[in-house]
């Protein structure tokens, strides 16, 4: 473990022990505080004698997405006793659940406004972020879609974290470059110093105007009647700076345009090869979909894992992998 992760996990400790302290003597659960005394005392020596992230049965690296999730634990998946890889299995089967609840119907319909996504976690839960979101407050429905850096559990809680944050925020009426800077700031203030996001947000209006603003994501690509036009960043990653300014673009979709999103997973998804998948293949595939009328959300994105499948021969995917479709109808 770097010293930079190693000091953000020693004063996580701290805090932690200094929870446990004001907690000593109160009721009957003195001696498992006590006890958790110890485990945090024993962290806090790992990270001293700079062991702290190492399996103590064959002192390989721990895997960082437990580590963060659980700063006490002291051996890798591999080591784990069968109660505690049960336990674990739980876990995972509890947390992918919530994940899936925390989504959007797989197919929505607004006023003038359809959308349809794929989502595909890595692993039993994933850190991609996908949303679908209309205020009661305010004009517009908002199609959001991020990508949490990380994999698995740690990953999974912080797109927990975004999605009750755009939830709050989507009702405060706001425009989007506050709303973008405003859940910069809750996401850098909740997090540790090494976890960011990038995250694509469009709010449509009845009309056919969509705002778009871009915290680092992939670009958005405009599928039009004769063209793919591709809109970029608009401001920096979630959570790299605490006060960060976001631009948004307008535009104006006629009726069947569609706007697609994409996460990591999709564009660098690699082949046999060891090439990237890519934008341009991506926005090629678009072309020849929009050359051949196919306009409907739900088609488009089949026919763009059909042929993400066809590209990777079997290679496994190595990220979570979202895409949102949203079509102007």
């Amino acid at each position: 473990m770097d010293t930079f992760n190693g000091e953000v996990m020693r004063a996580e400790l701290v805090e932690r022990r200094s929870r446990l302290d004001q907690a000593v003597g109160r009721g009957n659960e003195a001696a498992q505080v006590r006890a958790l005394i110890a485990d945090v005392d024993a962290a806090l020596a790992r990270l001293a004698a700079d062991t702290f992230g190492r399996c103590e049965v064959c002192h390989d690296p721990i895997e960082p997405e437990r580590l963060i999730a659980d700063p006490l634990i002291r051996t890798c998946i591999d080591h784990l006793t069968s109660s505690e890889r049960r336990a674990l299995e739980q876990d995972l089967d509890l947390a992918a659940r919530i994940q899936a609840g925390l989504l959007p119907r797989r197919w929505v319909t607004v006023p003038n406004w359809e959308v349809a996504y794929h989502f595909e976690p890595a692993g039993p839960v994933g850190g991609d972020y996908c949303d679908v979101i209309t205020p009661e407050r305010g004009d517009g429905t908002f199609f959001l879609l991020g990508d949490v850096s990380g994999k698995g559990v740690a990953a999974s809680i912080l797109m927990a974290n975004l999605h009750a944050t755009f939830r709050t925020l989507a009702e405060a009426d706001l425009s989007l470059g506050s709303l973008m800077s405003r859940a910069n700031r809750l996401f850098c203030q909740s997090t540790l110093d090494n976890h960011y996001a990038t995250l694509v947000c469009g709010r449509a209006s009845v009309g056919g105007e969509v705002e778009i603003a871009s915290a680092g994501h992939w670009p958005a690509l405009v599928l039009r009647h004769d063209c793919v036009e591709p809109v970029g960043a608009t401001g920096l990653a979630l959570g790299l700076f605490c006060v960060s300014e976001y631009e948004s673009v307008t535009l104006t979709l006629s009726s069947g345009d569609l706007l697609v999103f994409y996460s990591d997973g999709l564009c660098e998804a690699r082949g046999p090869g060891g090439d990237e998948y890519g934008v341009e293949r991506l926005t090629a595939r678009l072309e020849r979909l929009a050359a051949a009328g196919e306009r409907g959300p739900a088609r488009v994105i089949a026919a763009c894992l059909e042929d993400l499948v066809a590209f990777r021969a079997g290679v496994a995917l190595g990220d979570d992998l979202t895409v949102m479709v949203v079509r102007r109808t």
